[in-house]
């Protein structure tokens, strides 16, 4: 660029006024800034959040102690224990997840055969300490009653993909 063409652009201050521009251009339309505590955007049905066990409708547990989705994780997150119950089936007894070394990869819930661990809509699970982050099956039970409508819908809406 020449001398005088940077010396007009200068003058005539071409940058300020095409700055201007965009500026009066965006200000008369929808704003698409959302108040983030009280409005949220939309969430896909495959987001992966929080981890949730979930229940069947009669109240019992999903989990049947396959074992698959602590053979699977990569991070090595997840800790099972299982045993047999009175009916020959087979029920956990402890279901651990480190959060704190979660990937959240979703192989786990790829791996479940019967759609106990789900990973749920919930993003807002900050914590002060870590061990907040050690889950354990009640916390996980608690997450999947707590979201479970949710879940349930996400599931739906993702079937046929699947």
């Amino acid at each position: 660029m020449s001398f005088i063409d940077r010396s007009t652009k200068a003058l005539l201050l071409t940058e300020l006024v095409s700055g201007l521009a965009l500026t009066f251009k965006y200000m008369f339309r929808k704003k698409v800034t959302i108040n983030y505590p009280y409005e949220k955007g939309p969430l896909s049905p495959r987001f992966r959040g929080e981890h949730a066990l979930r229940r069947y409708p009669n109240g019992e547990e999903r989990c049947i102690a396959c074992k698959l989705c602590e053979a699977i994780c990569p991070a090595l997150a997840i800790t099972i224990e299982a045993e047999p119950r009175e009916d020959g089936s087979r029920r956990t007894t402890r279901y651990d997840i480190d959060m704190t070394k979660c990937i959240y990869c979703g192989f786990c819930q790829e791996a479940c055969p019967v759609d106990a661990i789900v990973e749920g809509p919930n993003y807002e699970f900050a914590t002060e300490t870590r061990e907040e982050l050690f889950y354990d099956k009640d916390k996980l039970l608690a997450n999947g009653d707590r979201w479970e409508k949710q879940i349930a819908a996400n599931l739906a809406a993702d079937a046929p993909y699947r």
